[in-house]
C-alpha cells in the first residue's frame, strides 16, 4: 500500500477521481513528472516524496547480457575484457568476442555470422571487421589457428545469428541491400554545420536516391563505398618506385591504390613483406610490427605511407604490395532523415576527420570524401544496411529520450522528423552537446523550430567548451535526473547515438545513478535495471 503523499505536494488527480489510492498516488508523481520542464514546473521534489509519490517500477529482473549466450556482446567493451568473458567457451564464441560486437554490417555479416563463417572455413577473410580493426584481425588469426584442433560447433555452442546483416548471397538479398550488392545514388550536396570559429568540420550531407531502388527506415543506416585521396595513392607509388600504370589485374595501380585497398592503417602483412625485402636490424624491426609489437612507439601512427617511409628504399613487386593490403572498406553512417519527409533522398551528418602526425596531414578516408573529392552529380556506390534493434517504438504514444552529442544527433534528427509527419502523440526529449553553442549547434533552427511547435517537448543541451570546466550529455542528465525518471517510469525508450568508448560508457553510468537515486534502489538494482531495459528493448544504442 502507498505511503501518504509527504507535504508540500500539490494534488493533481481528484479525490474523486477512480482510482484507488495507490493509482492515484502513481499517477500524481506521473503528472508531476509531466508538468515539470527544464526551467519551470512544480516545485523540485526531494527523493523521499519522490519515492512515495513514484512508487519502484516492478522489479527488474536481473539480465546479463546473455540471451544469446554472449555477455560480452557489448560495444563499449574492451576486447581483452570481452576475451575474458569468452574464456573456456567454444573456438567460435571466443571469435565472436573478437569482433567489435556492433553488428554494423560492414563486414558483410553481423558479429555471430562472421565468426561462425571463419570457423566452418567458409569465409578466410580475417581483416574485414572495420571497427576492431588491426586489434581484431590479429586475434582471429590466432584463434584460427586453433580450427584444426577444436570440436564441431554444435548446436548449443553456436552464436545465435540475430537479423543477419547480409548470409545469403547478394541476389537473395536484392540491390543495394548488403555491401555485396551495391547500387548507384546521386551525391547532391554538402552544407557545414559548424559555424565559423568552430574547431570541428562537420557537414549535412544529401543523397538523391532516384533510380536506385532503394527506400530505407529510421534507424537504418548508409552504406557508401568511398575512393582514397589520390595524393596519397601517388605518393605511396613515389615511394615503391613504381609506374602508376602498372597492370594489377586488369586495372592499373594508382586506379586499385584509389579504390581498392586500404591506406591506413599499415597491415601486419605488409611488415612481413618488408621483413622479407630487408635485413638485419632492420628485418627484425619489421618481423616484431608484423606481430603486433610496438619496437619504436610509433606503431599506431602508421599507415601504408608512413610505413614505407620508415623503411625507405625498398622496392616491392606492385603485385606482391597490393596482395599485403587489406581491401578498402566501406563506411557506415546512421541516416538523418526520415522517408516520410524526403522518400526519395537520404541525409547524413559528416564529421571530416583531419589530423597531422610530423609533417604530413592524415585524412578520414570517407568523411573527407565526402568533404572534399565528390561534387554535385557525382555517382556513388552505396547500400541500405537495416537497423539492428535501433527504431521507434512500435507504439507511436511511447515517450522517447535520445542522447546524441555531435554526429550523435544523426539518427535522432531522424526520430523527430519521422514522429512529427506521421503524428505520433508520444513526447519527444532530446540531449544533444558539444563543444560550443555559438558554433557547434547542429540544426539549431529546426530544433528550436520543432521545440516551439511542441514536436519537441524538451530539448537538454550541454556545451564542454563554454564554462570554465567541461560539462556533457551526462552532466546534463544528471542535472535532471528526477524528471528523466519520470519519463522512464511513463515508460519512455531511450536511445544513445555516438562513441562507443566514452559517452556511451558515461550515459550508463549516469543512468545507474539516476535510477539509484530517483528509483530508490540500490546500485546493484539500480544496474540490474537498466540492463533490462536494454533486454526488453527501451535502451537501445547506435555507438561506434
Amino acid at each position: 500500500m502507498s505511503q501518504p503523499l509527504p507535504p508540500p505536494f500539490p494534488s493533481l488527480v481528484p479525490e474523486s477521481a477512480p482510482f484507488s489510492p495507490e493509482q492515484r498516488a502513481w499517477l500524481n508523481g506521473f503528472f508531476v513528472g509531466l508538468v515539470s520542464t527544464d526551467g519551470a514546473g512544480v516545485t523540485a521534489l526531494s527523493p523521499e516524496q519522490s519515492a512515495a509519490l513514484m512508487p519502484p517500477l516492478p522489479a527488474a529482473t536481473p539480465a546479463s547480457n546473455d540471451d544469446d549466450g554472449a555477455p560480452w556482446h557489448d560495444q563499449t567493451l574492451p576486447l581483452p575484457e570481452r576475451l575474458k568473458l569468452a574464456d573456456g567457451r567454444p573456438l567460435n564464441r571466443r571469435m565472436m568476442a573478437a569482433m567489435a560486437q556492433q553488428d554494423c554490417g560492414q563486414c558483410g555479416y553481423n558479429c555471430a555470422d562472421y565468426s561462425n563463417a571463419i570457423f566452418a572455413k567458409k569465409e578466410e577473410r580475417l581483416n574485414l571487421c572495420v571497427p576492431g580493426g588491426k586489434e581484431t584481425a590479429r586475434t582471429l588469426k590466432a584463434l584460427y589457428e586453433e580450427i584444426d584442433k577444436a570440436p564441431p560447433a554444435s548446436p548449443s555452442n553456436k552464436a545465435p545469428a540475430s537479423t543477419p546483416a547480409s548470409t545469403e548471397p547478394a541476389a537473395a538479398v536484392g540491390p543495394g541491400r548488403s555491401r555485396g550488392n551495391p547500387v548507384e545514388a546521386t551525391f547532391l550536396s554538402r552544407t557545414r554545420l559548424n559555424k565559423p570559429g568552430s574547431q570541428k568540420e562537420t557537414w549535412h550531407v544529401e543523397i538523391d536516391l532516384n533510380g536506385s531502388g532503394l527506400d530505407y527506415a529510421v534507424g537504418d543506416s548508409f552504406g557508401i563505398f568511398p575512393t582514397n585521396d589520390p595524393y596519397l595513392a601517388e605518393a605511396v607509388i613515389r615511394a615503391i618506385g613504381a609506374p602508376p600504370d602498372f597492370p594489377i589485374g586488369g586495372r592499373t595501380l594508382r586506379a586499385v591504390l584509389i579504390d581498392g585497398v586500404s591506406l591506413s592503417p599499415a597491415p601486419d602483412m605488409l611488415f612481413q613483406l618488408i621483413s622479407y625485402l630487408t635485413g638485419g636490424a632492420r628485418r627484425q624491426n619489421a618481423k616484431a610490427l608484423a606481430a603486433g609489437e610496438d619496437p619504436d612507439g610509433d606503431a599506431a601512427s602508421l599507415d601504408v605511407l608512413a610505413a614505407l617511409e620508415k623503411f625507405p628504399g625498398l622496392r616491392p613487386d606492385p603485385e606482391a604490395f597490393i596482395e599485403a593490403l587489406d581491401p578498402l572498406q566501406p563506411r557506415l553512417y546512421s541516416i538523418a532523415s526520415s522517408p516520410n519527409v524526403t522518400r526519395d533522398r537520404v541525409a547524413l551528418t559528416v564529421d571530416a576527420v583531419r589530423y597531422r602526425i610530423s609533417d604530413r596531414q592524415r585524412l578520414g578516408v570517407a568523411s573527407t570524401f565526402f568533404a572534399d573529392r565528390v561534387t554535385p552529380g557525382d555517382k556513388l556506390s552505396v547500400y541500405v544496411q537495416a537497423s539492428h534493434n535501433f527504431a521507434l517504438p512500435a507504439d507511436p504514444a511511447v515517450p522517447i529520450i535520445m542522447i546524441g552529442p555531435g554526429t550523435g544527433i544523426a539518427p535522432f534528427r531522424a526520430f523527430l522528423h519521422e514522429r512529427m509527419a506521421t503524428k505520433a502523440p508520444g513526447r519527444n526529449w532530446l540531449f544533444f552537446g558539444h563543444q560550443r553553442r555559438d558554433y557547434d549547434f547542429f540544426y539549431e533552427d529546426e530544433l528550436v523550430g520543432m521545440r516551439t511547435a511542441g514536436a519537441l517537448t524538451r530539448l537538454s543541451l550541454a556545451w564542454s567548451r563554454d564554462g570554465e570546466e567541461k560539462f556533457y550529455v551526462q552532466d546534463r542528465m544528471r542535472q535532471v535526473g528526477r524528471d528523466l525518471w519520470s519519463w522512464l517510469a511513463d515508460g519512455a525508450h531511450l536511445y544513445v547515438c555516438g562513441d562507443a568508448k566514452r559517452m556511451a560508457k558515461d550515459v550508463e553510468r549516469a543512468l545507474v545513478d539516476i535510477v539509484a537515486q530517483h528509483g530508490a534502489r540500490s546500485t546493484d538494482e539500480a544496474i540490474a535495471f537498466v540492463a533490462d531495459l536494454k533486454k526488453r528493448g527501451r535502451y537501445q544504442q547506435d555507438v561506434y
